[in-house]
């Protein structure tokens, strides 16, 4: 970490030296030119992916940044205002996003896998799509994509040192100031996006939505709102009616919205809000409703809590097609104008949209990887309804996985939950599944220091991350009565030490990698990799892995943080990194 902190002070100052010098040689030659149109920015010769990712992290932890979230928490209406200000620094106006034909989500729970079925529609009737969504699992560029793939190193590294050099140098007329992570990532989609002239672009919303800094989008094509639940509670406020409210800021006047079957009292407040902003609100029906002629429709992501957002994307490609005006007889008209219609019609889907459902993939969501005697279920899982879902969706996977097992099965646990989140509540939901052993550890990928800018969080100290590891294993104890071990200690002297615990169901290691080492005893080829250094385990610790050793099959359940199995994708599919 601080190797890449040393580095993008380096980098840094040899950024600030070119502009130096750009602006002398314009001002010497008598020209009249400030870079501020985006099609004319020049890229910086020799700043690398990994220099533009270190000095994005530093927008983490800017001073200045801090502050503005410090600010604007308590006047959240100088969110929007000041994301317009960085937008126009960086030779972007509002106007020029009614370009992109937007498609723009909120949502606490599927809001990711609803743009995602949503892009892979549309992207399979040949449209070029933008598809900018938060957080990514392995590298920074999964935000930002370009029909489906993220945008490549080079073409990120280009277009970031264009938006940041904008922001650079013009930061001193503004006290300095330099917008946040997400606020730079967002501009920078919308950068990408039309340098790169998608057809449309599908936008997650980070945080909320009516102060989310996505809302300065002012005409979308049309908008969704997954389902709903308490999360981000300092933020969006402690109820649904609360949170349904911030959600429903996204809604514009005249533009069709959807919304999945909701909670009473939070489609009471979406009704109201959509009346107020004059916006067309319907509720999507059931996906049986629709009607097929191969049978039930087949989606590329596992679960059931998948069909509502499958039914949500369906409705937004739908909409989004009829204002393309395309000549597709399958297509009902729909009324904009009645504010009245709650429930939206089912359709008969084309075929192409049952393609792009049965073919959408979205990473770390109810995923499952098979690894020789090894089988990872990979959920990112962070809240209680999500954590709900993602139980039901691993016992009834998990035992089909059983069934054909050559023999004994050794499940495990590996989580971790991160910020204001209920993490004792969220294990609670995972004990019917019934582990052989529950393993802890922070959202650090590796022990070994390295350069690994993309997966690196300079919010929470590491001392922090782990002391919230061991509350998370003591909640595990005592929600299965095991008791709470008072001995446990946490010692961090230069290096992080192995911090198991004296029962043998329960450890906590310093990195994901070391625990990932741990629990497949070398099973998994792929973690077997010499290259692949950690501390040594102590021979206690591994004597406590010998059930593993003798069992047909493992099968691991990650899952309590997007930012976890994103650290986990890293080590079993080392493609992610590339």
């Amino acid at each position: 970490m601080m190797a890449c902190m040393s580095r993008v002070w380096q980098q840094s100052s040899r950024f600030a030296a070119r502009l130096r010098k750009r602006d002398w040689v314009c001002k010497s030659a008598s020209l009249s030119v400030r870079y501020y149109s985006t099609k004319t920015a020049p890229q910086i010769p020799g700043m690398e992916y990994q220099d533009a990712v270190c000095t994005l992290n530093t927008l983490q932890t800017n001073a200045s940044s801090l502050e503005q979230v410090r600010r604007e928490r308590s006047h959240p209406q100088l969110q929007l205002q000041a994301m317009r200000g960085f937008l126009e620094r960086a030779g972007l106006t509002v106007e020029e996003l009614d370009h992109l034909n937007i498609i723009h989500v909120t949502g606490t729970k599927g809001k990711g896998s609803t743009c995602a079925f949503t892009e892979q529609i549309l992207r399979s009737y040949g449209f070029r799509t933008g598809f900018y969504s938060s957080p990514h699992l392995v590298q920074v560029r999964e935000r930002i994509r370009i029909n489906g793939q993220p945008i490549g190193k080079e073409l990120f590294t280009k277009y970031f040192w264009q938006v940041y050099g904008h922001l650079d140098e013009t930061k001193d007329a503004h006290g300095g100031t330099m917008p946040a992570y997400f606020r730079f990532l967002t501009i920078l989609a919308f950068h990408v996006f039309l340098q790169e002239k998608v057809d449309l672009a599908v936008i997650e919303v980070g945080i909320g939505g009516a102060y989310d800094c996505t809302n300065i989008i002012r005409r979308p094509w049309v908008c969704g709102i997954s389902s709903l639940g308490i999360d981000h509670t300092q933020i969006l406020g402690d109820t649904i009616e609360k949170i349904a409210w911030q959600k429903g800021g996204i809604f514009k006047p005249g533009v069709p919205a959807f919304t999945v079957r909701q909670p009473e009292d939070a489609l009471a407040t979406l009704r109201g809000r959509a009346k107020e902003i004059k916006c067309p609100l319907q509720v999507c029906p059931e996906l049986d409703d629709y009607q097929t002629d191969c049978g039930p429709l087949r989606l590329g992501l596992a679960g059931q809590h998948q069909h509502s957002n499958a039914s949500l994307a369906l409705q937004l490609s739908h909409t989004w097609l009829q204002k393309r005006c395309l000549p597709d007889k399958s297509f009902p008209s729909t009324s904009v104008e009645n504010f009245a219609l709650l429930k939206a019609a089912s359709f008969k889907p084309s075929p192409i949209m049952v393609k792009g459902l049965a073919d959408t993939e979205w990473p770390g969501r109810n995923q499952t990887l098979k690894h020789g005697a090894v089988t990872y279920f990979l959920d990112g899982a962070h809240t209680m309804r999500s954590m709900q879902a993602c139980v039901q969706w691993f016992r009834e996977t998990a035992a089909q996985h059983e069934r054909n097992a050559s023999g004994p099965v050794a499940r495990v646990l590996l989580f971790n939950a991160t910020g204001e989140r209920d993490s004792a509540a969220m294990l609670k939901a995972l004990v019917p599944c019934h582990f052989d052993f529950a393993v802890f550890c922070p959202n650090i990928t590796e022990a070994i220091a390295s350069c690994n800018a993309d997966q690196q969080n300079f919010n929470v100290s590491v001392e922090n991350m782990l002391t919230r590891c061991l509350d998370n294993e003591r909640s595990w104890r005592l929600h299965n009565s095991l008791g709470d071990d008072k001995g446990t200690q946490l010692f961090i002297k230069g290096s992080l030490p192995l911090v198991p615990e004296k029962r043998p169901d329960t450890l906590v290691f310093p990195c994901i990698l070391s625990a990932l080492q741990w629990i497949t005893q070398g099973r998994d080829s792929v973690l077997a990799d010499p290259t692949k250094r950690v501390f040594p385990v102590k021979p206690s610790v591994m004597a406590k892995a010998a059930p593993l050793c003798e069992v047909a099959e493992i099968h691991v359940l990650v899952t309590g943080s997007l930012h976890l199995v994103g650290g986990v994708l890293k080590h079993l599919d080392p493609a992610t990194s590339k």
